[in-house]
C-alpha cells in the first residue's frame, strides 16, 4: 500500500522510480521509453532521467539495439537474498523453538548479505529479556557481536580486509576490539574452535555465543547465536548452552543439505 502523500518524508522521485519498476509484468517484460512514459503518465524527459539512473545501478537494463528497457540483474540478486533468508528462516524455525525450550535464552539467526549482518529470526528470553539488542530485520556491521565474526571467520582474508575497511571496528565497551590484528586473531580462534564467544565486547554485562550453519556445499551461510546476561550463566551452564547450540546448528545444516556434522576449519 502506498504511503500517504502528505507524510513528511514522502519522496516523489522515489515514487516515480518505483512506478517504473512496477510497470514491468510477465505480459510486458520489455518496454520502450514512449510506452513507458505513457503508461506512467509522465514526460519522456522525466522517465528517461529516472531510467538512466536505474540502469546505472543495475535495476534496469536497456537493449543497445531495440532501446527497450527490461528489469536488471540487480533485482535478481536482491530477490535471491530475500528468498534465501525466508527459506532459511522457515527451515530453522522449529529447531529454534526446540533450542529455546532447552536453554531459555535469547536466540538469534543471522546472515551476512551485501557486507552487512542481517537478523532474520529471534527468540526472546521471557525471564530476562535483553531489550536493547537487535530485532528481526536489523542490519549491523559485519563484525558486530558474535554472529558477524562467526561468519567472517570462514571468509577469505581478502574479504575480511574489505569488510573491515568498509566498516572499521569501533568500541562499544572497554573490552571491544578496536584494532584489526587482534580481531583477525580472534577470527582464527573461532575458525579453529567452531564457536564464537563474545564476553561483554559488544554490550556491558552481556555474553553471547554463536555457531555456524552450513549449506550443501559446506559453506557457512548463517550463524545461530545465544545471548544472555553474563552473571546469570556459570561455566557449566555455558558448556551446556554451547553444546545445545552446536547440535541445533548441525541439525539445521543437515536440513538444508549439508552432508555431515559441521567441523571447525574452512
Amino acid at each position: 500500500m502506498a504511503q500517504d502523500k502528505k507524510t513528511t518524508f514522502y519522496n516523489r522521485s522515489l515514487e516515480r522510480a518505483l512506478q517504473i519498476l512496477n510497470a514491468f509484468t510477465p505480459e510486458r517484460p520489455a518496454l520502450p521509453l514512449g510506452p513507458l512514459a505513457e503508461a506512467l503518465q509522465l514526460s519522456r524527459a522525466t522517465v528517461l532521467r529516472l531510467c538512466s539512473t536505474l540502469v546505472s545501478y543495475g535495476f534496469l537494463h536497456q537493449d543497445s539495439v531495440s532501446k527497450e528497457y527490461t528489469l536488471g540483474l540487480r533485482l535478481v540478486g536482491l530477490g535471491s537474498i530475500v528468498l534465501h533468508s525466508f527459506s532459511l528462516r522457515k527451515t530453522a524455525s522449529p529447531f529454534l523453538d526446540q533450542l529455546h525450550k532447552q536453554v531459555g535464552k535469547t536466540l538469534f539467526l543471522a546472515v551476512l548479505e551485501q557486507g552487512q549482518l542481517i537478523y532474520i529470526d529471534k527468540r526472546e528470553d521471557a525471564q530476562n529479556p535483553i531489550t536493547f539488542t537487535s530485532t528481526i530485520g536489523t542490519r549491523r556491521p559485519s563484525h558486530w557481536g558474535m554472529l558477524g565474526p562467526m561468519i567472517m571467520a570462514y571468509l577469505p582474508d581478502s574479504e575480511v580486509e574489505e569488510l573491515l575497511k568498509k566498516n572499521p571496528l569501533q568500541a562499544t565497551t572497554k573490552k571491544s576490539f578496536t584494532k584489526n590484528e587482534p580481531f583477525k586473531k580472534w577470527l582464527a580462534q573461532i575458525r579453529k574452535e567452531g564457536v564464537a564467544i563474545d564476553v561483554e565486547r559488544t554490550f556491558d554485562g552481556i555474553t553471547g555465543l554463536a555457531v555456524p550453519i552450513r549449506n550443501f556445499q559446506g559453506k557457512v551461510v548463517a550463524s545461530l547465536g545465544v545471548c544472555f546476561i553474563s552473571s546469570a550463566v556459570d561455566s557449566r551452564a555455558m558448556k551446556r548452552i554451547s553444546s545445545a547450540a552446536q547440535k541445533t546448528a548441525g541439525a539445521i545444516s543437515r536440513e538444508i543439505g549439508y552432508p555431515g556434522e559441521p567441523k571447525p576449519g574452512r
